[in-house]
């Protein structure tokens, strides 16, 4: 079969189906359950590169498939979910202005993923140190803003889409904007988790009593 079906891809491709069923979630309304997708998604993203690099006879096609596959998964999951996952709000945020904003955010998010492509491939050829910073904002990083602030919608009332809008259109130029951050250490993603698993009960209590 055409491809790598290796255990060095295969958090990539949960990963992947994670954020294809919460696209699905998200056209059907079903936005609660699209964010928790996202959330599943981005568990995915944070150890599958460290889970490919355990294998040390990877060829250099099986790398380069590696960043492909990475970054056309991060597309779906972090680059097309989050707005989906705003839209599947209703009319609020179906507006033209929303629209631009959402594609926006698409947009740079895409852009992102392909200048590290090309930077990644051309750091490789120089060096074998894992990358220790990224620059601009992670498009993974998404999966624990957008569920957190989805947890306080109902807080926010009428000005959610307002809110909502602003935070996107923010983000998407953190996207694209050169500046760099540390990558994470394996305790920093732990945090991660613990973050993501909170987002993810404050979520439901919410959830419950707006009911």
């Amino acid at each position: 079969m055409i491809g790598y079906y290796s255990y060095t891809v295969i958090l990539t491709y949960v990963g992947f189906v994670c954020g294809s069923v919460g696209l699905y979630f998200a056209a059907h309304g079903s936005t609660n359950a699209a964010i928790i997708m996202l959330l599943l998604a981005g568990f995915c993203d944070m150890f599958d590169g460290k889970v490919a690099k355990t294998k040390k006879n990877r060829t250099p096609q099986e790398c380069r498939f590696g960043i492909q596959i990475d970054s056309l998964s991060d597309m779906v999951c972090f680059g097309l979910l989050p707005p989906m996952i705003a839209f599947s709000c209703g009319d609020s945020l179906r507006k033209p202005i929303n629209i631009a904003i959402f594609s926006c955010f698409s947009l740079a998010a895409l852009i992102r993923l392909a200048y590290f492509n090309v930077s990644e491939e051309d750091r490789q050829k120089t060096t074998t140190e894992r990358r220790k910073v990224y620059e601009g904002l992670p498009v993974t990083s998404v999966a624990l803003i957008i569920p957190l602030l989805f947890a306080f919608r109902s807080d926010l009332g009428d000005r959610f889409p307002l809110v909502c809008t602003v935070i996107y259109g923010m983000i998407a130029c953190a996207f694209i904007t050169r500046f760099t951050l540390k990558k994470p250490g394996m305790r920093t993603m732990l945090l991660f988790i613990a973050a993501g698993a909170l987002e993810l009960l404050l979520l439901i209590f919410k959830h419950r009593h707006s009911a």
